[in-house]
């Protein structure tokens, strides 16, 4: 092998890179806690990054169908209002939506949850006289139940040795959790500064990116990574969108059908389910075996009825409510759908869930480009082979 410039090159990146791998094997547990270091101080940055795209979605169509049309374009001093009034607008409609939710479902589900514990205190007595009932004719579990020898003193001495530790503990745990409410709610709002800034600027920021970009990668990579920005953007919105108006529409739909067979706890079910929804494929068996319970503390009939709808709403919902809602916006077979959800759960726990199948459509994309374009390319140079 001959030792040329190019070559000497090589073999010094090939040096500086293994000394650097070394190092940080050696010295892992060091390197992993300054990454957390710097992924505290970059954590409200993020969280606003999240903010910013989640609120993005409502701004771009309220700017879209309000501003941009024939008559505001020869305004330019409305046309410069667009972007600060779409971004008020869509605040106000979230303020619009919690206040709803603070003041008018939440009300309900308290009604609903009172009824629940009234249920509850009228199902135990009976579950347990029929528990005495069993216990008293099967002499083998009433010999068993009094083969137990319960020392009552001991176990009194236990919970109050318990209770004097915990007391000792409890100013030290309100001062951490005074700390850390603070922390959050002062993370939280430089999160929502943040967010709102980048919407307002998003035009300018990804300017200085692109700049930014081009001014140190060739331009290949750059527009490579511009697509893939942008097919990681479309991934995500148009599953984030379609999961969360699938989810209100199934709501509505089991709140409707369970008022109209007198079903029990309709709301409290309705928004449970709209909750679950937005967890793929676990979500709908998690509604389904809470709302079942609940319904069955009341009237097992009706409990046998909620899951006969729970299944026919869901044959609606996942033939003709999803196609046309979310559509092909994620592009991936149910067997990577269910691969996604349970590397995401095992990984990050619900989010992410609902994180891993958009991220996994934009892998799933490009890996397909690739392979088709690699075909393309053998499909010609086979051509190629045949005429010569």
């Amino acid at each position: 092998m001959k030792l040329n410039k190019e070559t000497m090159k090589k073999l010094r990146e090939l040096t500086v890179f293994a000394v650097l791998l070394v190092f940080s094997l050696w010295h892992l547990p060091l390197i992993i806690q300054g990454i957390e270091g710097i992924f505290d101080v970059l954590y409200p940055f993020i969280l606003g990054g999240a903010i910013a795209f989640v609120l993005n979605v409502p701004m771009r169509v309220l700017e879209k169908g309000i501003f941009h049309n024939r008559y505001t374009a020869d305004k330019k001093a409305l046309a410069r209002l667009a972007r600060p009034v779409s971004l008020i607008l869509t605040l106000v409609l979230l303020a619009g939506v919690l206040i709803l939710v603070m003041f008018g479902v939440i009300p309900e589900l308290g009604k609903s949850l009172l009824s629940l514990v009234e249920t509850v205190q009228e199902f135990v007595p009976g579950a347990q006289k029929f528990l005495e009932e069993l216990f008293t004719d099967n002499s083998q579990i009433r010999a068993a139940l009094d083969s137990v020898n319960l020392n009552i003193d001991k176990i009194l001495d236990s919970v109050t040795s318990f209770l004097q530790n915990g007391m000792r503990n409890i100013l030290g745990s309100t001062v951490s959790a005074i700390g850390s409410i603070v922390s959050g709610v002062v993370d939280f709002a430089v999160a929502f500064v943040f967010a709102c800034y980048i919407l307002v600027q998003k035009e300018s920021l990804a300017v200085q990116v692109k700049k930014i970009l081009y001014a140190f990668l060739p331009k290949k990579k750059v527009e490579w990574c511009l697509e893939v920005c942008s097919l990681t953007f479309r991934s995500f919105s148009s599953f984030l969108t379609g999961q969360c108006l699938e989810a209100l529409i199934l709501g509505i739909m089991f709140f409707i059908a369970m008022n109209s067979f007198d079903l029990p706890y309709a709301l409290l079910v309705a928004v449970l389910v709209s909750v679950t929804a937005l967890i793929p494929i676990f979500g709908a068996f998690i509604a389904c075996i809470i709302g079942a319970f609940l319904i069955l503390m009341v009237d097992p009939l009706q409990a046998l009825g909620f899951v006969v709808l729970f299944l026919v709403l869901q044959q609606i919902e996942g033939n003709l409510i999803y196609p046309k809602v979310v559509g092909s916006s994620v592009g991936l077979p149910s067997i990577w759908v269910l691969a996604c959800v349970t590397i995401g759960g095992n990984l990050m726990g619900v989010v992410g869930m609902v994180i891993f199948i958009p991220l996994a459509s934009v892998f799933y994309s490009l890996f397909r480009f690739t392979v088709y374009r690699r075909l393309r390319e053998r499909h010609k140079e086979a051509k190629v082979e045949v005429m010569a």
